[in-house]
């Protein structure tokens, strides 16, 4: 089988996987802070940065691997599910109506296809739980919260217009806290790492991180403990909504906040149990993430050889 090379965008780095099938041989990092290139550039600038800076990290690893059969891409932002355009980057001020895979195709005389970072990481999350059956929804959780569904059929839902699975922006606190979005009260701002921080901030006015907290909540800090619940409560309030429109069997949820999870799991299954109508109650698989950060490569690279 030919190498297929999976790449994630982050938020201050490139992460470029090289995979034999679901077996990662080759991990590359690359510095790219595209969200301060956004902030200092015009967008047109800022894209030819981009482009630039993408293109660069590829070859450098394909000076490693040279049989590449395709390379797929995890990129934060509104992707078109028809043209693949990338409409709008919540996260990269500016960038909109940019078409990344055409631009790298040209450029590297390879197909290059290009999906939604979150979406891309349900897919490498469902490929390494061996295709399970009824469908899996993928929760990221990290600065903000993403999402991403495979349904039934095994086919990645992608809605109309490229924005299916926006799960950080259900509403979970009427008039709630102001989102990158435009709207009050949405899910990422309390059940993220940014949101644990800020209800930690609005408690104590302590600018402390959501890996800083979680110490300060082993060691019994009220404050802490109380914004991890919040978190927890949340994310279980959403979910539990979201299971009663998709009906899937399993659901994954990764990203760097799990790596607190003891401190959300009992208040969580508390809440999504409560909150799930009785039909579905007992019948959900929830499991945390062992990919290590890897699914959203995987899933990337083993869309691009599926297109």
């Amino acid at each position: 089988m030919a190498l297929l090379m999976g790449i994630d965008v982050g938020g201050t780095n490139l992460r470029i996987g090289i995979f034999d099938g679901l077996n990662l041989i080759d991990e590359s990092r690359f510095q790219a802070d595209f969200s301060t290139i956004c902030q200092k550039h015009s967008p047109k600038v800022a894209w030819q940065q981009i482009l630039n800076m993408t293109e660069n990290a590829i070859r450098a690893v394909q000076t490693k691997h040279a049989d590449i059969a395709a390379i797929g891409i995890g990129f934060p932002g509104f992707i078109d599910p028809v043209t693949k355009i990338i409409a709008q980057s919540p996260n990269l001020a500016g960038l909109k109506e940019v078409n990344l895979a055409a631009n790298l195709s040209q450029r590297l005389g390879k197909k290059v296809v290009v999906e939604n970072d979150a979406n891309a990481a349900a897919y490498g999350e469902y490929c390494l739980a061996a295709q399970p059956v009824g469908g899996l929804i993928y929760l990221g959780l990290g600065t903000g919260v993403g999402g991403g569904m495979i349904d039934a059929n095994g086919d990645l839902h992608l809605g109309a217009h490229g924005v299916a699975m926006e799960v950080g922006h259900i509403i979970v606190v009427p008039n709630g806290r102001l989102c990158g979005c435009g709207n009050l009260g949405c899910m990422e701002q309390y059940a993220s790492a940014s949101g644990v921080a800020a209800t930690y901030l609005h408690a104590t006015q302590q600018q402390l991180s959501a890996l800083e907290i979680a110490q300060l909540a082993k060691n019994g800090d009220p404050h802490a403990i109380a914004a991890y619940a919040l978190a927890a409560n949340t994310l279980a309030q959403a979910l539990a909504s979201i299971l009663k429109v998709v009906d899937v069997k399993n659901v994954v949820i990764g990203g760097g906040l799990t790596g607190a999870w003891p401190l959300m799991q009992k208040t969580f299954f508390a809440r999504l149990e409560a909150d799930l109508i009785p039909v579905l109650r007992g019948k959900i698989k929830v499991s945390i993430s062992t990919a290590h950060d890897q699914a959203g490569m995987l899933g990337a690279a083993m869309l691009a050889s599926l297109s």
